[in-house]
């Protein structure tokens, strides 16, 4: 008789390996998935290695993964059903109000990793265990075609020896003969998988709606693990207490919640979907001390910079299309998007829930292009819609992110700001500082009869002065205005440069007050985050050190090109020459501020 399947099975199951999934974590998550979808309370992930001779000598190596569960088991037809792809018994749109999605996670993560995969599963009692299994070597050479119907078979004195979450009921899946796993001990599977599954199930952990075991054995002692572990929750939000987060902050919350959630109602199928929106902020003093970022809780928050997309309450992604990935204050913000899998089509659910492909489309190019285009926001939502663009629903959650996501930044900038004002009040070096040479390079023009503006504001009384500075530092918004006041005063100096979040174009303000020059940098500008901000960030370590002196090198070029640019525009005649003659007037000024004789 004729094989007349569209795609042969031995053929398919080659393709079907490469499926997607990024790594044997996120495999691993997605048997996790179907044990807490199907009741399970504690779920173990285990590791069964040998030690085998390699190169003279001895290594371990990976044999086995096991996922067992104290689920609710499966029947034979259920049983069968799971190791089929595409097959499952949440297909229908109404019945997936869990974690569970298009019957493929059983057998697609399992080939992803494995080339063998086995399931044993009971309702009643562990001893009349259900068993069948899938085999790729026996599907490639046209040996099997079908799920074997499930028979029942002892589970493996082996597993029960390891496992301490048998009970009347449950499921016991195992990979075997794995050949695409990247780790190879029993100890880096489960060091690599923690962090991921700490992070997607940290909800129902800390919870304590499921515990998770991770375990690790080698043949020779089965008595005694290498690796025996209970995960904790990782939450990149850092709102929640007794995490995975390094000390101090394992058993308090290291962020704070920021502003209220944001709830949006999206009308879809007839129906309405809530979703939820909430971000949450470090707190000043988790910023505070030398380098925070290099610091064991610093170094966490960086491995978690994204947005959470949460859907059933487990973590789908963390998405970094809206993130600015050379930014190492990135790590000091958390938001996390809630909805449920009713959204699935609207949100762009992937079948391995790895992604979310409309939200990240949406964030990472369609906005930007209009922006650049400069299509209006309420025009582009109309044409999605006029197209059926299901993305528009998200338009408006993606916009509210962008707009809160700039406040968080321009807060952790200000932050960082008076970090840096608190160390310059410190320093016992005052000759380090470009204001004391400025401040002599002007007192030596001073002395050649060249005056300027602020000279004559000197006449007025100290106190006088110190308090015109004062206000109009505050009014530029410039964080701890009274020290920097006190500070310029107290070492006399001539020039205080700050930073300021100001509505200009202006890339800073020259401001003659109290016989003082005032110069704030404008935060908001592009040549700050290029050049200033660049050279200056002393907070997160060196460890980007040649991206930022690169980016600061290209900011420099990029200024002096705008000013060739607004010389070359002016009209020819006196315009033109008196544009020239300033440049060359600054230039004899810096000659003389820049001379270190």
């Amino acid at each position: 008789m004729k094989n007349n399947s569209i795609v042969p099975a031995h053929l398919a199951i080659r393709a079907m390996r490469d499926n997607g999934y990024k790594n044997a974590a996120y495999a691993i998550a997605e048997l996790i998935d179907n044990s807490i979808q199907h009741g399970s309370t504690e779920v173990e992930l285990i590791c069964l290695e040998e030690t085998i001779m390699l190169n003279s000598r001895n290594v371990s190596r990976i044999k086995k993964i096991a996922i067992l569960d104290n689920g609710y088991g499966m029947d034979s037809k259920t049983l069968q059903m799971a190791l089929q792809f595409g097959n499952g018994t949440h297909l229908d749109r109404d019945k997936q109000v869990g974690i569970s999605k298009f019957g493929m996670g059983l057998p697609s993560s399992s080939i992803s990793q494995a080339k063998k995969v086995e399931v044993w599963s009971w309702q009643k009692s562990s001893t009349s265990a259900l068993y069948t299994y899938l085999d790729l070597d026996s599907i490639i050479s046209k040996e099997m075609d079908e799920v074997p119907e499930p028979v029942k078979e002892k589970i493996p004195e082996i597993f029960k020896k390891m496992g301490k979450s048998f009970s009347e009921s449950g499921t016991l899946v195992v990979w075997s003969n794995i050949d695409k796993c990247i780790w190879k001990t029993a100890g880096t599977i489960i060091d690599h998988s923690e962090f991921l599954i700490g992070r997607v199930y940290r909800k129902f952990l800390h919870n304590k709606k499921v515990k998770i075991r991770m375990a690790g054995y080698n043949y020779s002692n089965l008595k005694q693990p290498v690796i025996d572990r209970f995960a904790m929750p990782n939450d990149p939000l850092y709102l929640m207490d007794d995490t995975t987060c390094p000390e101090p902050y394992n058993c308090t919350p290291m962020f704070e919640k920021w502003g209220d959630d944001a709830k949006y109602y999206i009308k879809y199928d007839g129906k309405s979907h809530e979703v939820i929106v909430r971000f949450s902020v470090a707190k000043s003093e988790v910023r505070k001390g030398h380098n925070p970022g290099d610091k064991p809780f610093g170094k966490h928050a960086a491995r978690n910079v994204g947005i959470s997309l949460i859907r059933a309450d487990r973590e789908l992604d963390l998405d970094q299309s809206l993130t600015s990935p050379h930014d190492p204050r990135e790590r000091w913000w958390g938001i996390e998007v809630d909805f449920p899998p009713t959204l699935d089509e609207v949100f762009g659910v992937t079948n391995n829930k790895q992604y979310a492909n409309n939200f990240s489309d949406l964030a990472r190019t369609i906005l930007k292009e209009a922006d650049a285009n400069n299509v209006n926001i309420s025009q582009l939502k109309q044409d999605m819609e006029d197209e059926g663009d299901s993305k528009s629903m998200l338009l408006d959650i993606v916009l509210k992110i962008e707009s809160n996501l700039s406040s968080l930044r321009k807060l952790l900038r200000a932050q960082t700001e008076g970090a840096r004002t608190k160390e310059r009040f410190t320093r016992e070096q005052i000759i380090e500082l470009a204001e004391k040479k400025a401040t002599e390079a002007t007192d030596e023009r001073r002395k050649s009869g060249i005056f300027g503006t602020s000279d004559e504001q000197e006449k007025e009384s100290e106190s006088e002065r110190k308090e015109e500075v004062k206000l109009e530092l505050e009014k530029e918004g410039v964080l701890d205005a009274e020290e920097i006041t006190d500070f310029v005063f107290k070492n006399n100096l001539k020039y205080s440069i700050n930073t300021a979040d100001l509505e200009s174009y202006a890339f800073f303000t020259v401001k003659p007050k109290g016989g003082k020059i005032l110069i704030s940098l404008n935060s908001n500008h592009p040549a700050y985050k290029k050049l200033i901000e660049a050279l200056d960030q002393n907070e997160e370590g060196e460890n980007n050190l040649r991206d930022r002196l690169k980016n600061a090198s290209e900011g420099l070029k990029l200024l002096l090109m705008a000013w060739a640019r607004y010389e070359d525009e002016q009209p020819d005649g006196s315009n033109k020459l008196r544009v020239q003659d300033s440049r060359q007037d600054w230039g004899r000024i810096a000659k003389e501020f820049l001379n270190e004789d």
